[in-house]
């Protein structure tokens, strides 16, 4: 006889219900209104339904320069995930055994965690004011974020290193392998998802960031600060085909980055 379901599993599914709403609501919403005829407001009911406000998008706006600040924010994050994976990796390397000073280094790097993004923003962009250098997205925001995405990567490679089997690397080096040998040949293809997985957080924490990007980017802006000076200057639904296009493409980052792991994981198996 199949057991009824109580009261309380009921009143959680409602509110996880509200709660999936309340996430993924606004940006369907947006994706939805940003479909709307040349005569659409920013609000419902929709009016039409076309691909004019894409089709506006792409072209010369009178105001911002959309195209520059979604070229900047895709170079930066790339940038960013590759320097991420790249650190992360060799931290995560030499975290596998101890020395001297490694637990006030491991807290030093993960301290941007817990301070106000806006905070390291000025910090960063005052710092460079004061030594007279030049604010620009590839150098000034380019650490911004890096403060932002390193640590996510570094606690990532440590959980991962943490239940890596050493006896892989030690079967390797009974067979003849050098250390360099040993890691490109079992290290490397082990964690190679988990290094995909750092890769998309490098990427898309980088490409959405706003609080960090606020005092660094100089006298031009990425993506999100785009979005934000449209929305003061801007009444009309080009912003939402502007959001719409920017969750694209961080779906798909992260349609690639899992068809990635399944690949790995097939070619495993």
């Amino acid at each position: 006889m199949e057991k009824r379901r109580g009261v309380e599993f009921w009143v959680l599914a409602v509110f996880f219900a509200l709660f999936v709403v309340f996430l993924y609501g606004p940006t369907l919403s947006i994706m939805v209104l940003s479909f709307q005829g040349p005569q659409g407001n920013l609000v419902f009911p929709m009016n039409g339904f076309s691909l004019h406000w894409f089709r506006e998008l792409f072209r010369d706006q009178p105001i911002g320069d959309i195209h520059g600040a979604f070229g900047r924010s895709i170079r930066l994050a790339l940038i960013v995930m590759g320097l991420t994976v790249l650190v992360s990796l060799l931290a995560g390397l030499a975290y596998r055994r101890h020395f001297i000073g490694s637990t006030a280094l491991f807290y030093i790097a993960v301290a941007s965690l817990i301070m106000p993004s806006i905070v390291i923003s000025i910090g960063i962009g005052a710092g460079y004011e004061l030594l007279g250098w030049t604010r620009t997205w590839y150098t000034s925001a380019l650490g911004a974020h890096l403060t932002w995405t390193l640590p996510f990567g570094l606690l990532i490679m440590f959980a991962v290193f943490n239940r890596f089997n050493p006896a892989l690397e030690e079967a390797a080096r009974d067979l003849g392998a050098t250390g360099w040998q040993s890691v490109r040949h079992v290290v490397l293809p082990i964690i190679a998802p988990s290094l995909i997985g750092v890769a998309l957080f490098g990427f898309t924490l980088s490409f959405d960031e706003l609080p960090r990007s606020s005092q660094v980017t100089g006298d031009v802006n990425t993506m999100p600060k785009e979005l934000q000076a449209l929305q003061t200057n801007t009444v009309t639904p080009v912003i939402y085909a502007l959001g719409t296009l920017t969750t694209l493409v961080s779906f798909a980052v992260i349609g690639l980055s899992l068809a990635a792991v399944a690949v790995i994981r097939s070619r495993r198996r």
